[in-house]
């Protein structure tokens, strides 16, 4: 799985360094993401939009949530965070003219009916020590950085794709941050969705910088 989405990565570079249109870094997610040409969607990569818009908000959400429970600003900072990602997914629903899943939903409400449990399990659980509010937050992270890998196998549209390795590259930076807390309260937290190698290489390397 890993050298899979290395090759993704790396061909996705090679891609850019050819063309002359390539997005500016410095430029804006809007802007770059509207640089990259419209393609013909897969119907996966309609069904990762759907569930990745929903994704990042479930994570927002549930930061939000914990947030007004203990009143820690690592929650309320990451939450931030998610809302770029789940916006910059919202982007690309509406450069390829498909339905926000999310709509006008308050948060803990979601169109995806696991999603909505989760939420429900997640909050209880996270609302009982604040130990347990850092553990299913790094879950949270695992779980999105699973989902992100594996679809970013399955898609090939220049512009999901660059979405997709932004969302990982902060996904990944948050569950350093949140391994951290969970470490620095006397707990532990072993990988539930991606594998442990993977996640003890996120956690034994430097933060990623240019990070959503």
């Amino acid at each position: 799985m890993k050298k899979i989405v290395a090759l993704s990565a790396l061909a996705f570079l090679t891609l850019f360094a050819c063309k002359d249109d390539a997005p500016n870094p410095d430029s804006d997610i809007p802007t770059q993401i509207g640089l990259l040409p419209n393609e013909p969607l897969s119907a996966v990569e309609i069904e990762s939009l759907m569930l990745m818009r929903e994704e990042e908000k479930l994570a927002h959400d549930v930061y939000i949530t914990l947030f007004n429970q203990w009143g820690i600003n690592v929650f309320t900072n990451i939450a931030e965070s998610e809302q770029t990602h789940t916006s910059a997914v919202q982007m690309l629903l509406d450069k390829y003219d498909l339905e926000d899943p999310v709509n006008q939903n308050e948060v803990g409400v979601f169109t995806d009916a696991n999603l909505q449990s989760l939420y429900t399990q997640l909050v209880e659980l996270g609302s009982k020590t604040i130990l347990d509010a850092y553990t299913v937050s790094a879950t949270i992270e695992d779980l999105d950085i699973a989902d992100l890998n594996i679809w970013l196998t399955k898609v090939d549209n220049q512009d999901i794709i660059y979405v997709y390795q932004n969302l990982n590259k902060g996904s990944r930076n948050h569950m350093r941050s949140f391994y951290g807390q969970v470490i620095n309260s006397g707990g532990s937290y072993s990988a539930q969705y991606i594998t442990q190698t993977e996640l003890e290489a996120i956690i034994n390397s430097p933060r990623e910088t240019g990070a959503w």
